[in-house]
């Protein structure tokens, strides 16, 4: 992590450096196939949209978890990406956000603050969202874009909660539960973009 700039959008020092996750190892069985492999109408895969939004709204490092089609993902990557495989992806959300917060653990000696969940389908997005998350950062935050009150992404995790978080993950429910079962910090960013999906 050296030479990692400093988080946009964070005044004096920074706590740390912020991971982003992109999550897109489904099947998408009902978009007629893996989300990762998507492009939109310029030809721009999705995932390296989002790629961008993160680095953008402030992360020094991306971590991509595949599943699905994991070969022909990795050909969409930017450069600088790291990708991760979830084994057990066909279970559901669940693994997939476990196996990013196990490799975003792995990946430097001291950990960083807090890693900033999104989604590969995010249909359009706004770096200035994820910035507004950061004005929270700590780490034991647990914050989420929430859109006319409706609960979106990103979602700042910190780092305190990654392990119980991980603990408590199962099925294709992601980390919903954990996040309102420990008051989950929801910030208004509607006003920014819509925060819908490209299923919307």
């Amino acid at each position: 992590m050296s030479g990692a700039a400093p988080l946009a959008g964070i005044e004096d020092e920074p706590l740390g450096p912020v991971i982003g996750v992109v999550l897109a190892a489904g099947r998408g069985s009902r978009s007629g196939g893996p989300k990762v492999l998507r492009r939109d109408d310029e030809g721009t895969p999705w995932v390296a949209n989002v790629v961008h939004l993160l680095r953008e709204g402030g992360c020094a490092e991306v971590i991509v978890v595949l599943g699905a089609e994991a070969g022909q993902a990795r050909a969409l990557m930017p450069a600088g990406v790291v990708a991760t495989y979830a084994p057990d992806w066909q279970l559901g959300l669940a693994e997939s956000l476990r196996a990013g917060l196990a490799s975003a653990e792995a990946m430097m000696t001291a950990p960083p603050v807090a890693v900033a969940i999104t989604l590969v389908d995010i249909a359009g997005g706004n770096p200035e969202t994820l910035r507004r998350l950061l004005a929270h950062l700590a780490p034991d935050c647990l914050v989420r874009a929430g859109f006319d009150g409706r609960p979106g992404h990103p979602v700042l995790i910190g780092h305190e909660h990654w392990r119980p978080l991980a603990r408590s993950l199962g099925g294709d429910q992601g980390a919903a539960g954990y996040l309102r079962d420990h008051g989950v910090l929801l910030v208004e960013c509607g006003d920014l973009e819509s925060g819908e999906d490209v299923d919307d």
